[in-house]
């Protein structure tokens, strides 16, 4: 199968992009600005100790996610029914433990 190849007024060649993913079309830097901040915000611990930035890589339970994930949904569901108002914290908190679910079942599957 041949690919199509561009061509730049430079005279430099690259294959398509159709075929590559677009992280930078699909991902937000506004959101993942601010998620870091979040996360940032939440490397001290009750303790006042810092934890590392990539502490949650170590592993937390799925059954955890779950049940923290749930927690924020149903914080960021009450204010979409106007309940309560919209936090950006309780956004950041629910991608945290969608994006770590996701990532501990990607690596399980990887394994």
């Amino acid at each position: 199968m041949t690919q199509e190849v561009r061509t730049f007024p430079t005279g430099a060649t690259r294959n398509v992009e159709i075929t590559k993913l677009d992280y930078e079309g699909f991902l937000s830097p506004l959101a993942l600005r601010r998620y870091a901040e979040y996360m940032h915000k939440h490397r001290v611990q009750s303790d006042g100790s810092t934890r590392d930035s990539d502490n949650w890589q170590k592993g937390i339970p799925i059954a955890s996610y779950m049940k923290s994930m749930w927690r924020h949904f149903m914080d960021v569901w009450m204010s979409y029914r106007g309940y309560q108002e919209m936090s950006e914290e309780e956004l950041c908190a629910l991608f945290f433990n969608v994006q770590g679910l996701l990532h501990e079942r990607v690596k399980a599957r990887l394994k």
